[in-house]
């Protein structure tokens, strides 16, 4: 029986759109009638009073022909079962009232009708139609659907749910349902229950499913079998999705949330957009909102360029930009790839909104002055945002030379260029780590800073490598702004943590002591891009980055919201090893913002503004060119104390671990 009711769904699935509608017409035509005669019955209570081929002929005739054109112009006849909700309902509910409105009134005027009938009909047939028509509809959703038995304790023989993970939706409100909905049609999931904060819904049943307190979860895993989560819960807080997972870490759950309420909205939501949960939850950091004023400052109608722009932060710089409407946006990248990946996405992010922005992507490298030059001068940039570097500590500590040229060069010619062809603007994306610096990437860092802090102070400053005769008129307004570890960027650990989890771990971490800020990729751009605003020249802006995150405790959440136990001497029969593998080259236990304690508050409340030390532009140029010789030089030991005479606090990690320099020192291999 199951099987040929399977077979015929199938083939009425796949009838053309016609036929399809002509069964619809007819059986609401056969409904009709029957809500008709029904209605008669029950206000007259006997059949013999129901003529419907003889003195009711002319009703039974006239009531499709009435309600039928009804049902079309309200699209009955569009809706896909499947996908049949709440707005066809309204349409059934709107067609079957005005049709029955329209009967009464031809009922009341014929008044030659050769049988009387009674006015209270006409109320019947509107009930028995909405109860006929739509009830109908409602079981043929759930028929097409595969889901006609909905209680659990009739669904055993249903072999479709076998093997599936049985999961539970945290929040019980329209992104919940809506979620609910979507796993069925999806068939990857079997939601088996709810879970919501809401007292009224405790013990209440939603779309067939229980709702459960959050105090008795351990009750709904032994009842459904429960064995992940997912959170359905779009419009609370960061704070308070930190206390759900808090919550939830210490039951055997995998844990998992839902991309946005707009895709619930919509119904975009599929069962393989469900993604792990959102590390910036368990922070439990809420955003401050933009200030919009700062926001369009630098940026509203100007030619706009961004220096590496296809790395994790300049890539959601150039995102942010392009919604505050610049004139042109400039995408500056050493990697073709990385150039290409951000010039698409920007391009469908304009043609989607309509954006009149010029996009412009810009092969090269910040290592060419000259190329730097000729494009600030030949699209007039008034604003740029530098944020090409190269910023992973280990690797640099293993390649010193591409270190310094990259991060001091580049930063330097980057600014001089844009000295030179006039630009207003310059905004450096800077780092925690060029905060008395353990390693060369940091050195570098706070090297770039004083760069941008020497050259704002100059009016006319002579540039580096020039003629001591030629000064440059100077009007650019250098910004720095300095933060921490931003979550989901390249190198970063939560993604090789979620990795190892995968892989059954274990799962590395340096030190278990080791302590990190992290912000979001979005927030950090958005910070970013105010704080250039304000910069009134030679800033130093650091950002808020709230309470600095023990790396060994985020790896334990992580294991225990994937649904697993951590393995440790207390736990030995445990899941997934936490494993300290030591501290990398120039690796820092504790992370600082401030090099001292100059800081006064901005107009933002998650922007301080930092009063550090600088050399002269006179000062610093010759202590750059005796670092970049001994740079050419592969005189290591040397770059090494120009950059502790340079920056304060440089104490580095343990002797020079530069690839090149050790092999030179050691001698060629067998």
């Amino acid at each position: 029986m199951l099987r040929l009711a399977e077979k015929l769904r199938a083939k009425l699935v796949r009838l053309p759109r016609r036929y399809k509608r002509l069964i619809q017409v007819s059986t609401d035509v056969v409904l009709v009638w029957a809500a008709l005669w029904l209605a008669f019955f029950i206000r007259l209570g006997n059949f013999t009073f129901v003529d419907p081929l003889g003195g009711h002929a002319w009703l039974f005739g006239i009531a499709p022909l009435i309600a039928i054109p009804f049902f079309i112009r309200f699209g009955m006849y569009r809706a896909v079962m499947r996908y049949f909700g709440n707005d066809a309902l309204m349409a059934i509910a709107k067609a079957v009232t005005l049709s029955a409105l329209l009967l009464s009134l031809a009922v009341y005027w014929r008044t030659d009708a050769p049988k009387v009938i009674p006015r209270s009909m006409v109320f019947n047939y509107w009930w028995l139609s909405l109860f006929l028509i739509g009830g109908l509809r409602l079981v043929m959703r759930q028929y097409f659907m595969g889901d006609w038995f909905t209680p659990d304790s009739l669904i055993k023989f249903k072999v479709r749910n076998a093997g599936l993970p049985r999961v539970a939706v945290y929040g019980a409100g329209a992104a919940g349902n809506q979620l609910v909905a979507a796993l069925r049609l999806g068939r990857g999931m079997h939601p088996v229950a709810f879970i919501d904060d809401d007292p009224n819904l405790y013990n209440r049943s939603i779309a067939g499913l229980r709702v459960y307190s959050p105090k008795h979860i351990q009750q709904m895993i032994d009842e459904t079998g429960c064995n992940e989560i997912l959170m359905a819960i779009p419009s609370a807080s960061r704070a308070r999705r930190r206390e759900v997972l808090e919550m939830l870490e210490y039951y055997p759950l995998h844990v998992r949330s839902v991309p946005g309420f707009m895709d619930l909205a919509s119904g975009r939501v599929k069962v393989e957009d469900i993604q792990e949960v959102d590390i910036a939850d368990l922070l439990g950091r809420d955003a401050v909102p933009p200030q919009q004023a700062l926001f369009e400052r630098c940026i509203l109608g100007k030619v706009v360029m961004v220096t590496g722009a296809g790395g994790s932060i300049g890539s959601e710089l150039c995102r942010q930009i392009l919604l505050n409407k610049p004139k042109g946006l400039l995408l500056f990248e050493h990697s073709e790839f990385n150039l290409y990946s951000i010039h698409i996405e920007l391009e469908r992010m304009i043609e989607r909104a309509s954006l009149p922005v010029k996009l412009i992507p810009i092969l090269g490298s910040i290592r060419n002055p000259d190329r730097l030059l000729d494009v600030m001068r030949t699209w007039q940039v008034e604003t740029i945002y530098h944020a090409a570097a190269y910023k992973h500590v280990p690797m640099v500590e293993h390649n010193v030379a591409e270190g310094v040229l990259n991060n001091v060069l580049g930063t330097m010619n980057t600014a001089q260029a844009a000295v030179q062809a006039g630009v207003a603007n310059f905004v450096l994306i800077s780092t925690d780590k060029a905060v008395r610096p353990t390693n060369v990437m940091g050195s570098t860092k706070r090297v770039a800073e004083m760069i941008l802090q020497a050259l704002s102070r100059e009016t006319a400053p002579v540039l580096f490598n020039a003629d001591g005769a030629v000064h440059h008129v100077n009007k650019t307004r250098f910004t720095m702004v300095r933060f921490g570890n931003v979550l989901g960027s390249s190198g970063s650990v939560i993604p090789r943590f979620y990795q190892q989890i995968r892989s059954g771990g274990p799962v590395t971490v340096t030190h278990p002591k080791i302590t990190r800020y992290f912000m979001t990729i979005p927030e950090a751009a958005q910070l970013v891009i105010q704080a250039g605003s304000m910069g009134q020249g030679g800033d130093v802006f650091v950002l808020d980055m709230g309470q600095p995150v023990r790396i060994a405790e985020l790896a334990e959440k992580l294991i225990h919201l994937s649904g697993l136990s951590v393995r440790s001497e207390k736990s030995p029969h445990g899941d997934i090893a936490v494993e300290f593998t030591g501290l990398r080259p120039g690796e820092k236990l504790y992370e600082e913002l401030l090099i001292g304690d100059n800081v006064s508050p901005t107009e933002h409340p998650m922007i301080m503004r930092a009063d550090e030390e600088y050399f002269t532009w006179d000062v610093l140029r010759g202590v750059l060119s005796r670092l970049l010789k001994a740079v050419e030089q592969d005189n290591y030991p040397e770059v090494r104390v120009l950059l502790r005479e340079v920056v304060s606090g440089y104490v580095p990690e343990g002797e020079i671990v530069d690839l090149i320099y050790q092999q030179r020192r050691v001698g060629p291999t067998e």
